[in-house]
């Protein structure tokens, strides 16, 4: 097919004053094409002289490519029997895809369906199998209106949960983004957690409500095992009861979108998009799961200064108390001063050793209490036959007990406390043990920064320390020390 440019050519050439022959021998074509185009050419000029058409309209049948008819054309390899077995195969799909379910990935392909074809004696090119298919199945397709939603301030809420890949304390592991998303406010939200469990959704749910200080009249969810506790025939959902008392009592509507239906709550599926590459595309690298959540409060700040949440925040239902969350039970204190909660031992203060203390599970905190006082607390640790232990826990005990401090599990559990004591208090594990007794009301991290600051002002000191000059006494006893030792070799003296 000659393209515009060879058009342009012939007839540039044509209108220098070049035969056909000579024109075509410089552009390759044949001289019938030459003809043509240069035909074509004068009568659109003659069309544009005599009647005063559009020039835009010459100019564009000049420039573009030529077109042909190919409705009279008639398909000569695809024949009525191959559209035929192509109906079967895709029949066959279908009765698969009953027997497996919708969402199974053994679907035949293309290419499975032309090799059947050619094994069965039909000949006919791929690419023809190919289109034939898009057509069929473009036509047995339902097709779907989708309809376009506008929400009031304070009506909907969407929620979902989305993956992201972290690099914690130099281990790469897997953790979820708890997302809330207005469609009104335009406005997102998002907590990390270790996992998808109960504790984890209702606790994000809770930590929302009281930072935004109210509560939208609508949550929607999808079929999450925390919203749908089981399906009751086709259409019927049995939600979850610990759900279903939240929403009560902070009086929001449940809403469960249909099965697969992801486009039901398109805002909050956005967001995890957004916020999975706004937050973590470019930083994944944390010390602690807490430095990543201060890391997500501050981007959040910066990434919803466009929203309308302040318009919104007015709309919302009244604030409510957070909601209490934890499971209540109780536990001994053991003769080590600890109690175990599931498989996993927290210590407790040494003056509740055999009494009886309540104990409230949170998802992610241990509370301990005795009668109505909070006696300590522990962040919450899943495994089997762990520890987690407060050296704060033991002081009075190590105080009359100075030697059992170097090789206590207590101190061992703070490996940079332990490395301290190592280094600078092993001689003196009474000095280390009043230090901390001193320093009790502040946490871990406090207290390291302390004991690093007492050694490093310690080494200081002992490097611009001056020597004494020796006295006179000091002077006549290193002399007399001398004047020994060469008596017994039988040398002078001094």
């Amino acid at each position: 097919m000659v393209g515009s440019m060879e058009r342009s050519e012939v007839v540039a050439l044509k209108n220098q004053g070049f035969s056909n022959r000579e024109v075509a021998r410089r552009t390759g074509l044949n001289r019938e094409t030459v003809s043509k185009y240069w035909n074509s050419y004068q009568q659109k000029k003659d069309e544009v002289l005599k009647s005063g058409c559009d020039v835009k309209q010459v100019q564009d049948a000049l420039v573009t490519k030529p077109s042909y008819n190919a409705s009279g054309r008639k398909k000569r390899k695809y024949t009525e029997e191959v559209e035929k077995r192509l109906c079967e195969l895709l029949e066959f799909e279908k009765c698969k895809d009953r027997l497996l379910g919708d969402r199974h990935k053994q679907g035949i392909t293309n290419k499975q369906i032309f090799e059947t074809l050619k094994s069965e004696g039909f000949d006919i090119g791929q690419c023809t199998i190919n289109n034939a298919l898009a057509r069929l199945r473009e036509d047995s397709r339902k097709k779907q209106v989708f309809i376009r939603q506008q929400y009031d301030f304070g009506e909907r809420l969407e929620y979902d949960f989305g993956e992201v890949r972290l690099i914690i304390d130099k281990e790469c592991r897997t953790y979820h983004m708890a997302i809330f998303a207005s469609p009104a406010g335009k406005f997102r939200w998002c907590k990390l957690y270790t996992n998808q469990k109960k504790g984890a959704f209702l606790d994000s749910h809770v930590k929302f409500f009281e930072f935004m200080g109210g509560t939208w009249r609508e949550v929607v969810y999808d079929n999450m095992k925390n919203v749908v506790s089981k399906f009751i025939g086709k259409n019927e959902k049995e939600l979850n009861e610990d759900l279903i008392k939240m929403s009560a009592y902070y009086g929001f509507r449940i809403n469960v979108t249909n099965c697969f239906a992801g486009n039901e709550k398109g805002t909050v599926e956005k967001a995890v998009d957004v916020l999975r590459v706004e937050l973590f595309a470019l930083h994944y690298t944390f010390n602690s799961l807490d430095d990543a959540q201060e890391y997500v409060k501050s981007r959040l700040l910066k990434l919803n200064e466009d929203s309308l949440i302040l318009e919104e925040k007015t709309y919302l239902l009244p604030y409510m108390p957070p909601l209490e969350l934890a499971d209540i039970t109780t536990a001994k204190v053991d003769k080590t001063s600890l109690i175990s909660v599931d498989t996993v031992k927290y210590s407790v203060p040494e003056e509740l050793v055999s009494k009886r203390v309540i104990v409230k599970k949170y998802h992610d905190e241990i509370r301990v209490f005795m009668g109505n006082i909070e006696v300590c607390r522990h962040r919450r640790i899943n495994g089997n036959g762990l520890m987690q232990i407060d050296i704060m826990h033991y002081l009075n005990t190590l105080s009359h007990k100075p030697g059992a401090v170097s090789s206590s599990v207590a101190l061992k559990s703070i490996p940079k406390l332990k490395a301290i004591f190592d280094t600078h208090y092993a001689k003196t594990p009474r000095k280390f043990i009043e230090i901390l007794t001193e320093n009790k009301h502040l946490d871990v991290s406090e207290i390291v920064a302390l004991f690093k600051e007492k050694t490093s002002n310690k080494a200081e000191f002992n490097a611009i320390s001056v020597v004494k000059p020796i006295s006179q006494i000091d002077m006549h006893s290193r002399t007399a020390i001398a004047n020994y030792a060469l008596l017994i070799r039988g040398g002078a003296s001094l």
